[in-house]
């Protein structure tokens, strides 16, 4: 009797911390979606003008969002979702940066995107 009480609790307890881990997965794969930066930070390294920085803002809010609802979707559909709030926001942002800013966001971007497993 003993060892079918310890057993059940073993594997309760087992149950558990795999139940945990798969949270603790979940919350990890959100936040790599999550793309918020700061603002000044990037306006300061693109040597953003301010009309600039204003609508780089703007398209920057919509990208994080974009990416926010990729982040709930499953598989396949979160792969296209990424893909293309990633083009739309590389065609936005060539919009509005010269070319030497938009060489150093594609730089930015592209490594951010590589570092958190989206590419």
């Amino acid at each position: 009797m003993k060892k079918i009480v310890l057993t059940l609790v073993a594997m309760l307890t087992m149950t558990m911390a795999n139940a945990e881990n798969e949270d603790n997965n979940t919350v990890e794969a959100a936040n790599a979606y999550d793309m918020r930066v700061n603002m000044r930070k990037l306006a300061v390294t693109l040597g953003l003008t301010l009309d600039q920085m204003e609508a780089v803002q703007d398209i920057h809010h919509q990208f994080c969002n974009e990416m926010m609802l990729a982040a709930q979707a499953e598989g396949d559909e979160r792969t296209s979702m990424v893909e293309q709030a990633v083009k739309k926001d590389v065609r936005y942002m060539h919009y509005i940066l010269d070319d030497k800013q938009y060489r150093k966001y594609l730089l930015l971007l592209n490594t951010t995107l590589y570092n958190r497993g989206l590419r």
